[in-house]
C-alpha cells in the first residue's frame, strides 16, 4: 500500500553548549528498534516565519526560552525526504544556529505524539556524533561562522525506502508540479 506523501516548511535547531550539540533522540514506531538523533524543529505554522518556528519549536521541544533574535542564520537549507512506515514527509527545512550555555532539557511540551516518537536528549561532542545523526552534515553546520546558508540539496532521511508511485509523487513536488504545501 502506498503511503500518503505531505509536504510542509520546516525549521530546525543546532543548539551548542561550547562543542557539544543538545540531539534528540527519535524513532519509527512502525519500525521496531530504529533510532536516530535529530536536532530539535519541526513543521512551520501558517503566519510564522521559519526563524519564528524554529524558536517555538526550540522551546517546545527542550522547554529552553528561545526568541527568534537569539537564533543566528540560517545556516543551511535542504528539502529533506523522510519515508516513515505510516507516511512520507517531504520538508525543505532552513537551520538556525542557537549558542547557549548547557542546560537540563525537559519533556513538557511534547506532543502525545513526540512523547511516543521521541526517546530523550543528549548532549553530544561535536566531533563523537553518533553514525545515526540527521542530518548527516551536522559537523559541518556546527562549525558555520556566518555568511550563506550551506545549501545541503535534497536529502533522503528513511526508515522506510519509497516504493515507485511515491517516488513519482515526490518528485513531482520537488519539479514544481505538485502541491507545495499539504494539510
Amino acid at each position: 500500500m502506498t503511503r500518503p506523501v505531505h509536504h510542509r516548511p520546516g525549521a530546525r535547531v543546532l543548539v551548542l553548549a561550547g562543542d557539544a550539540v543538545l540531539l534528540i533522540a527519535d524513532s519509527d514506531p512502525g519500525v521496531a528498534g530504529s533510532c536516530w538523533w535529530v536536532t530539535p524543529g519541526g513543521g512551520v505554522d501558517d503566519g510564522e516565519s521559519a526563524r519564528e518556528a524554529a524558536a517555538r519549536e526550540a522551546h517546545e521541544e527542550t522547554g529552553l526560552p528561545v526568541a527568534p533574535e537569539q537564533l543566528e542564520g540560517p545556516v543551511a537549507e535542504r528539502i529533506a525526504v523522510h519515508g516513515y512506515s505510516d507516511r512520507v514527509l517531504v520538508q525543505p527545512e532552513s537551520f538556525f544556529l542557537l549558542r547557549t550555555e548547557r542546560f537540563e532539557p525537559d519533556r513538557l511540551a511534547w506532543s502525545d505524539n513526540e512523547n511516543r516518537r521521541l526517546k530523550g536528549f543528549r548532549w553530544w561532542p561535536v566531533p563523537e556524533l553518533p553514525e545515526e545523526v540527521w542530518p548527516a552534515d551536522l559537523p559541518r553546520l556546527a562549525r558555520w561562522d556566518g555568511g550563506e546558508p550551506v545549501q545541503l540539496g535534497v536529502m533522503d532521511e528513511s526508515t522506510v525506502a519509497l516504493d515507485r508511485a511515491e517516488l513519482s509523487r515526490v518528485q513531482d513536488y520537488l519539479r514544481g508540479s505538485a502541491p507545495r504545501r499539504s494539510p
